[in-house]
């Protein structure tokens, strides 16, 4: 159980994930008031990877439910072994033989046969999925239900049930309700609108892309042998990208793969000609490079017109411990 909204924050920062206290009171109330958090926002900005630091900081076992267009109750909730139930017909079939030899009628046989169809819904058939391991868990789980706005509306109606009172209901058996309520956060990276309904039943939370700060935060403890030039940046870049009209808009995942793959290449400052190199590490489509190229080339036009202003006289030339050569400087 966290104490408070800063042990949150603490125990997040614990696990290197950095969050602001936003996060951090959400994350308490949703353990507090035993409700379900809703967490959008854009790709990469660490909503999955919230869910499992809390996981980890909580010592809650998660169990995750990848949500795609098409998912249904036999996939997410449960479904019958029916190679099973046959079997086990084919073995007893001459126990309902006799069984039904004392029937005087088809009706009778009929009723008789269908007392027995406890035995063929039970547990010994029932093929538990995702939210249904949630729900019967002996221990307190995290739910993870990823991607939800990638589901039907069908299926997220489905999923009142469970969010609200913590139970599912199995026409053959019955109603099971949790006996300890699992932690349950729902990711959407608003490919549709989540319903009213959906949304009345959780605490939301809404992660963006993070600020240059947060972003240089995050990059020094994820990174830490990126050169503080390096991070300077690639933070500045990436905050410039974000600005345009791309197809798909880097986030903190890609940055964090940028920092690596420049580390490889023993990188400590940006350049024109490692940045064109490296671009596809961050940009999936090819007219997202070729915008960004654009923006780099006018950047570096900005950046040399500044310095010619700011340029002292050659009787007063800057020493080599003033001069950085980076794609941003």
């Amino acid at each position: 159980m966290f104490k408070s909204v800063d042990h949150v924050q603490e125990a997040l920062i614990g696990q290197q994930y950095i969050c602001d206290k936003n996060i951090a009171t959400v994350v308490f109330l949703a353990e507090q008031l035993e409700k379900p958090v809703l967490i959008e926002g854009p790709a990469g900005v660490g909503k999955t990877e919230l869910a499992k630091v809390v996981s980890s900081v909580t010592k809650r076992r998660m169990i995750r439910l990848q949500c795609y267009e098409g998912l249904d109750e036999a996939k997410a909730l449960y479904e019958w072994e029916y190679s099973k139930q046959l079997l086990y017909t084919q073995i007893l079939k001459d126990r309902f033989t006799s069984l039904m030899d004392s029937a005087q009628t088809i009706r009778e046989a009929a009723e008789l046969v269908g007392k027995e169809d406890s035995v063929f819904f039970s547990d010994n058939f029932l093929v538990a999925r995702p939210l249904l391991h949630a729900i019967t868990s002996d221990d307190a789980p995290l739910l993870l239900i990823d991607e939800v706005d990638k589901s039907d509306p069908e299926f997220e109606a489905f999923l009142l049930e469970v969010l609200s009172d913590y139970q599912v209901t199995v026409p053959e058996i019955g109603t099971i309700v949790a006996t300890h309520k699992p932690l349950v956060f729902l990711t959407s990276n608003n490919a549709r609108e989540m319903s009213d309904a959906l949304k009345r039943r959780c605490i939301h939370l809404y992660i963006d892309y993070p600020t240059e700060e947060l972003e240089a935060r995050i990059l020094k403890t994820k990174v830490p042998d990126a050169a503080e030039d390096l991070i300077d940046d690639l933070v500045q870049m990436m905050q410039r990208l974000r600005q345009l009209d791309l197809k798909k808009t880097p986030s903190i995942s890609e940055t964090l793969d940028w920092a690596r793959a420049l580390l490889a290449l023993n990188a400590t400052v940006l350049d024109e000609d490692l940045v064109n190199q490296t671009f596809n590490v961050i940009l999936k489509y090819e007219g997202d490079v070729r915008k960004a190229q654009g923006e780099l080339g006018k950047l570096l036009e900005k950046k040399t017109a500044e310095a010619k202003v700011e340029a002292p006289s050659q009787a007063e030339a800057p020493t080599p411990a003033t001069v950085k050569k980076g794609a941003l400087h």
